[in-house]
């Protein structure tokens, strides 16, 4: 429960930051009751309990109920930072009736103009730090600070608001960077920053367990509240799309390299696929960019619970890392000093991948089952290559939502299926009905009857799991492009998994050559109920939504892995 609004620390608080001279003292501490009361706290597979949904409701009420002159300040300014209208009007007439007198830049909330962006990018590439400054009427000036990672897949995992100008700040930044060279800093267009933000925010809020530091999430309601004031229409972050064509391309040069002559034979070719897999799929999708902590992620976690092969095998990664890692850095220009903490990094982790893999583990959806606590993480665990076809089936499970549904599998193709209104709210028909349309044109064009019907099947999910999602603002073409991707990703129709469809045409059908789908795509999986997003594999856990290709397919692995 939140602390009674008579609660001598808070309104202590409130009284020191209205005695401050800068703004950021109440500002901050408004962001953190409104993260406390953030319903996204909850993991992906919670949903918020109407007391949670409550709490902010009783906060508020409590807060109108007791005419102090903190708890004015309070809601004068959480009627800036409040998303919703119908709250902020009602809070601003409470305000209106109070007579307490307030500092002035309260006033000028409203007018906060946010003027310029900085983003700081390292050659390496593991995240960017996203510097916004925003001026007050009153004069006084602040910085939002938003650190995106792209290891963890382009999400905002730290964030900071600063009572300094950006100009000074981004000059102190600058004279503390050990290597200059190895870093740029850019100014961006404001609708960039917006994009770019709000879509790392968007993700990082979805993603289990949740990224916590001493400010954040604390700050992550005022830099929404910034982030909302730049303007819209801007590019976020260009996830590259790599064909077939290219990533065969690509093994060709590295096994005519020096690196790689003499690693040219079956069992590195096939382990590069797996290392240029998780090159393109992973992280930020760029096979030539390896960083220490790339190679971290890589060594003790992607291979050890991804790539289920004997340990003869597994053991020849780390030489083979090595050698895409100088061939890498050489064909970007990288400065050796920063080659060789990135092979050092290869050194310091291979003792613990080569203890890993010859360890009990959990792998595929065990894996991710312990890292959301569904299961214990400790094990016990089947030694690695007992249990191939286990593993197998469990992944075959997860797809289709258990054993008896697998066990029941069939292949007839999916009807050509009406899209179903029952239940669809009446607010959020229009918009439902905009992404339908979109959605029946892109699979009419580059799909068939069947992917129609799953994404129509998706669509209402989606819809019934949560309508908020689509009573948000947003481009219903993004809204379109992600339930095809989604589908897509799940039937294996992209040229990645030997489709013959490419993501950047899809998106290309809804008039997007920037940009990609999935953070979108998230937030309609979870509105949906389906399972999470794990590092760019999609389930939806149910036959309903796969097509007879796809479910013929597993039901030969079924046949294939299953008990003679």
């Amino acid at each position: 429960m939140v602390p009674p609004v008579a609660e001598p620390d808070l309104l202590g608080d409130v009284r020191r930051a209205l005695a401050d001279d800068h703004p950021l003292g109440l500002l901050n501490l408004v962001s953190s009751v409104l993260a406390v009361m953030d319903s996204r706290r909850s993991g992906p597979l919670e949903r918020t309990t109407e007391a949670e949904k409550a709490s902010y409701a009783d906060l508020l009420a409590s807060f109108m109920d007791t005419d102090l002159r903190e708890t004015t300040a309070l809601l004068a300014v959480i009627a800036e930072i409040e998303t919703d209208d119908l709250i902020r009007a009602r809070i601003r007439r409470e305000v209106a009736s109070r007579q307490h007198r307030l500092p002035g830049w309260i006033a000028g909330l409203d007018r906060i103009e946010p003027y310029r962006v900085v983003e700081m990018v390292h050659v390496l590439g593991d995240g960017d730090d996203v510097i916004v400054g925003a001026r007050l009427p009153s004069g006084h000036e602040i910085s939002v600070l938003v650190y995106i990672d792209h290891n963890l897949g382009t999400v905002a995992k730290d964030g900071f608001v600063l009572d300094h100008r950006i100009g000074d700040l981004v000059a102190f930044m600058r004279a503390k960077v050990e290597d200059p060279d190895d870093t740029r800093w850019d100014d961006i267009a404001l609708a960039d920053a917006r994009a770019r933000i709000s879509e790392a925010i968007e993700a990082g809020a979805i993603t289990y367990p949740p990224y916590e530091t001493d400010t954040w999430p604390a700050t992550r309601p005022l830099v929404e509240w910034i982030t909302r004031l730049l303007p819209g229409g801007g590019s976020g972050y260009q996830r590259p799309e790599w064909s077939e064509k290219a990533v065969a391309d690509l093994t060709e040069r590295f096994f005519a390299s020096p690196h790689g002559v003499d690693l040219d034979d079956a069992d590195h070719r096939s382990l590069l696929d797996s290392v240029l897999w998780f090159g393109t799929d992973y992280g930020p999708g760029d096979p030539l960019r390896w960083s220490p902590v790339a190679v971290e992620i890589l060594l003790v976690d992607w291979i050890p619970r991804k790539i289920v092969a004997d340990v003869a095998y597994l053991s020849l990664a780390p030489d083979l890392l090595r050698a895409v890692i100088r061939f890498s850095h050489d064909e970007r220009g990288i400065r050796p000093a920063l080659t060789e903490e990135t092979l050092a990094a290869a050194d310091r982790w291979e003792p613990d991948y080569q203890r890993i893999i010859r360890s009990p583990r959990p792998q595929g959806p065990q894996a991710l089952l312990a890292a959301m606590g569904v299961v214990d993480p400790d094990g016990p665990w089947p030694m690695p290559g007992e249990t191939i076809e286990e593993i197998m089936l469990d992944g075959l499970r997860h797809a289709v939502g258990g054993d008896q549904a697998l066990g029941r599998l069939h292949d007839r193709p999916l009807p050509d299926e009406a899209f179903e209104w029952t239940g669809i709210p009446d607010d959020v028909r229009q918009q439902v009905g905009e992404v339908l349309a979109l959605v029946d044109r892109c699979c009419k064009e580059m799909f068939d009857v069947e992917v129609r019907t799953a994404c129509r099947r998706f669509l209402t999910r989606a819809v019934a799991g949560d309508p908020d999602a689509f009573r948000r603002k947003g481009r219903p073409e993004m809204t379109a492009a992600a339930i095809c991707w989604v589908v897509g990703k799940a039937n294996y129709l992209f040229s990645n998994h030997g489709g013959q469809v490419m993501v950047k045409d899809v998106m290309a059908n809804f008039g997007f050559t920037r940009g990609g789908p999935s953070q979108r795509a998230d937030v309609l999986m979870r509105a949906g109920g389906f399972p999470p997003n794990e590092f760019g594999d999609i389930s939806l856990a149910s036959p309903a939504f796969l097509t007879s290709a796809r479910r013929q397919d597993i039901i030969l692995l079924r046949e294939r892995y299953g008990p003679t």
